[in-house]
């Protein structure tokens, strides 16, 4: 399905979380979602009291913080500053995940921040690229609030003609067009000629017809 939505090849920057089915795409570059870390980090602390897993997580929650202070420092420090204070930051990072722990929660964790190493401060390198995919769940939550609502789809179908009908709609909104006037041509045009149309990118590219 990921596949089929974004394709094999993604030719931006792909902020996701850690489901691994995004691993199969290949992108120019990756940002794995740091608010999804530090929300596993503090769910563990409230179960986990070694002071093994204790240490392991101040040290990489003081690295992500430092990390999304540098962000907004940047212009005050100055290129050469900033680019020291990245490079150390993935030294520490290294260090965190090429240690040898004993607690289960350490070790798991450690293998994931060495599997996701070069896509968990993407963020410091790009400007217009946020360290959390917080921005894409909230443009689902209205979907899922509709489907929470009236329990689910009843069927495969519809939940993609759901799936399909809020990916226009959201599409539309984003973009500044009428959906259901973009939806009425674009019916219109499919009965016409056999092909839906396109959204376009602009309420002033939307003159159809």
């Amino acid at each position: 399905m990921v596949k089929q939505v974004l394709g094999e090849i993604f030719k931006g920057i792909l902020i996701t979380d850690f489901f691994g089915a995004y691993g199969r795409i290949q992108a120019f570059a990756k940002q794995k979602c740091v608010v999804h870390l530090l929300r596993e980090i503090k769910q563990v602390s409230l179960r986990n009291l070694s002071a093994e897993w204790q240490s392991f997580a101040r040290r990489l929650k003081r690295l992500i913080h430092e990390a999304l202070k540098l962000v907004i420092d940047r212009k005050r420090l100055g290129e050469e500053v900033y680019g020291r204070r990245v490079a150390n930051l993935h030294i520490r990072l290294a260090d965190i995940f090429g240690s040898t722990y004993r607690d289960p929660d350490c070790e798991r964790l450690s293998k994931r921040l060495a599997k996701y190493s070069d896509e968990l401060l993407t963020f410091l390198l790009h400007p217009d690229v946020a360290a959390d995919n917080n921005h894409a769940e909230r443009q689902i939550r209205f979907a899922v609030i509709m489907r929470k609502n009236y329990f689910g789809n009843r069927s495969m179908r519809g939940a993609e003609t759901q799936a399909i009908l809020m990916s226009v709609f959201r599409t539309c909104h984003l973009r500044g067009i009428d959906p259901i006037g973009f939806l009425a041509e674009s019916v219109a045009a499919a009965i016409r000629s056999g092909s839906p149309l396109t959204i376009p990118d602009s309420p002033q590219t939307a003159k159809i017809g």
